[in-house]
């Protein structure tokens, strides 16, 4: 009898062992655990989300929420005929089955590509579009590739003209829209944009186990929170500590939606990108953005105060946008001009980072991180948990 209390004191004893020390035997435990973030590191980790947001609107474009011109932009996102010569389409650049990219370094149109091509994926909740932000609403950054001649080649004309005299291009703008095509080319045109934007405000990236890992610790659920491995919870430590990554990649779609110079090169054959520089030049003088007449919201638009209140600086030159990381996996190569090929390429691109390259001017956030090869290996292992597979 004596033996068998003795016996039900130590199970007691060693019970109550494990509850005052939860967190240590998660973490050393043999098949995972949590690590011991702090309040503030927790907050950070809530911030990347909840994942999937609710779905962005525009006024700019009245049409982006009706499904019969949801559909029609899905076809037309597949139509190679509103191009010069009836070869191209937005699907032969935005692949569905490449993260709607290409996956190569630089676009390949008609002319020497310099950029690399950004994925579709949740580029409603952008503010500015481009890698030079030259756009500030969807629809106007649809009509570029259409009209640009190192892509689709065309012309308002010829696209109008096309889309009026076709029995049934005309029929399918009239399901869509409830009327016959204007009689205005540019107009055709925007409108056509306008549901090609339409089709893609609604490409969403799926979850992914960094989201799960994140809900889990909102709701202190210590045993689903486990299940994310112990080298990417090492990583995200890093990215929203030493490393300081999410300065620039906040939120829920890890972008602060800014542009950057990050000593990735920006010169090419003949020149250089100006990147931003370009990107606004080209933004302030288009009669296709927020302060145009084409804008469905008109001075209601509480987003065309931004372009409004834009300025070109000298800083700018070079600068390329801060890209979500968000299905990184899908979406190799990286930098604006495909430069890096793998993770580990970005990772040691930052590692090694040449300080003396980057602007003088202004706030210096990027700095050289001189990470071990566990924590380069550990920041590698988190940024691929932000994919969906």
């Amino acid at each position: 009898m004596a033996a068998a209390v003795r016996r039900l004191a130590l199970i007691l004893s060693f019970g109550w062992a494990l509850l005052a020390f939860p967190a240590a035997a998660a973490e050393t435990g043999p098949k995972g655990g949590v690590l011991d973030f702090t309040a503030a590191e927790r907050s950070l980790i809530g911030s990347f989300g909840p994942w999937p947001p609710k779905p962005a609107g525009d006024e700019s474009n009245r049409w982006q929420a009706r499904p019969s011109v949801v559909a029609y932009g899905r076809a037309l996102f597949e139509d190679a005929g509103l191009s010069s010569d009836g070869r191209l389409s937005c699907a032969s650049c935005h692949d569905r089955h490449k993260a709607f990219q290409d996956g190569r370094a630089v676009a390949e149109g008609r002319g020497a590509g310099t950029r690399n091509t950004p994925t579709l994926l949740d580029v409603a909740d952008r503010r500015w579009f481009g890698w030079d932000g030259g756009h500030d609403s969807l629809w106007s950054a649809s009509v570029a590739p259409l009209l640009d001649p190192r892509e689709m080649a065309s012309r308002p004309e010829l696209v109008a003209s096309r889309v009026r005299t076709d029995l049934r291009r005309r029929a399918a703008y009239r399901a869509a829209f409830g009327a016959d095509p204007p009689s205005d080319d540019l107009a055709l045109v925007v409108q056509l944009a306008k549901a090609l934007a339409a089709y893609q405000a609604g490409l969403r990236s799926p979850r992914t186990p960094f989201d799960r890992f994140r809900d889990a610790l909102e709701r202190n659920d210590r045993r689903a929170a486990s299940t994310y491995p112990l080298a990417a919870q090492r990583g995200l430590r890093l990215f929203i500590g030493e490393a300081r990554c999410s300065t620039c990649h906040a939120g829920p779609a890890f972008t602060n939606d800014e542009f950057a110079d990050v000593g990735v090169p920006f010169f090419v054959a003949g020149g250089a990108d100006a990147g931003r520089h370009g990107g606004l030049t080209r933004l302030l003088s288009s009669g296709l953005n927020r302060l145009g007449g084409f804008n469905d919201a008109g001075k209601d638009d509480p987003r065309a105060v931004l372009t409004f209140h834009l300025k070109i600086e000298p800083r700018h030159f070079g600068e390329f946008r801060v890209p979500s990381l968000r299905q990184l996996v899908h979406t190799a190569p990286y930098m604006h001009n495909g430069s890096l090929a793998t993770l580990e390429d970005v990772v040691r691109h930052y590692d090694q980072l040449d300080e003396e390259r980057l602007h003088a001017d202004g706030e210096r956030i990027l700095r050289r991180l001189n990470l071990t090869p566990a924590q380069a290996g550990d920041l590698v292992a988190f940024l691929r948990t932000l994919s969906s597979r």
